[in-house]
């Protein structure tokens, strides 16, 4: 799908990866609803871009009744809605399954996973009333490789790219286009914005080169205006989904020496 004059809406639109998504939309020609629950950094985002086909919306992506006025806000607002880009998302503690509170399960799942399946079911009335329409879901690396200290979050992950793959297979022969985005490893402030700071994490992770969010932003463009189904962001994440499904117990054990070899340096 063209986004040249479409109506796409962004959620965790005020930084990182979702910051630089609206930035290329608006590039392409796009109008842009940017979602956030972050007043302040809405504010920021809005003085940064200066475009009058941006509105920004504070809203709490986890409440079904705030997400379910959306679509008409912002069809009163742009006069259409094209597309959705599902990007809100955070992880959680670096700590084993054990120790996490219920708490901060919930506050994982109902962001990742509930987050999403509120927009996707909010906006899809309208979206099936357009000629053309795209629903585009962020899941994660994480989402289909086991990750150590990051059980739930990779569960919320797995469960927005099934949700993903079961909405393309009811929507494929419609005038909806779906597509999941699984990106590897992203310099970004995800583990300070969702509590899970860890330093010794934080430096070892800054030696290794990682997707910067203005070049995921423009890779994930590029393949959604191609109506790609399966996004694959990074050589980590395109190598180990190759990894994965040849020898997925060797993969496991990969991935958790080298996260954990992380962690328990110092």
């Amino acid at each position: 799908m063209k986004l040249l004059n479409k109506v796409m809406v962004v959620t965790g639109a005020a930084g990182g990866i979702g910051k630089a998504l609206v930035g290329e939309l608006l590039k392409r020609g796009a109008y842009v609803a940017a979602i956030d629950i972050n007043e302040q950094a809405l504010f920021e985002l809005k003085s940064f871009y200066t475009n009058d086909h941006l509105s920004t919306h504070i809203i709490d992506i986890t409440s079904e009744s705030q997400v379910a006025s959306l679509p008409d806000l912002i069809i009163k607002t742009h006069g259409a809605v094209d597309g959705i880009i599902n990007n809100a998302g955070i992880i959680q503690p670096f700590e084993p399954l054990s120790n996490l509170s219920d708490q901060t399960i919930h506050r994982v799942m109902n962001i990742n996973f509930f987050g999403t399946l509120n927009m996707t079911r909010a906006f899809l009335p309208y979206l099936q009333k357009r000629d053309e329409a795209h629903i585009i879901n962020i899941s994660s690396m994480g989402g289909f490789l086991p990750v150590p200290l990051q059980t739930v979050y990779g569960a919320s992950k797995a469960a927005v790219k099934l949700l993903t793959e079961g909405l393309y297979a009811e929507l494929m022969d419609t005038n909806i286009h779906v597509s999941v985005v699984m990106p590897g490893g992203i310099e970004t402030n995800i583990t300070k914005n969702s509590g899970a700071h860890l330093d010794e994490l934080e430096a070892k992770r800054s030696k290794y080169k990682m997707l910067q969010p203005q070049e995921v932003a423009e890779k994930m463009i590029n393949k959604i205006e191609k109506n790609r189904y399966k996004i694959l962001l990074g050589t980590d994440s395109k190598a180990m989904d190759i990894f994965y499904r040849l020898a997925p117990k060797r993969a496991i054990k990969l991935i958790a020496h080298k996260l954990l070899s992380v962690i328990h340096s110092s």
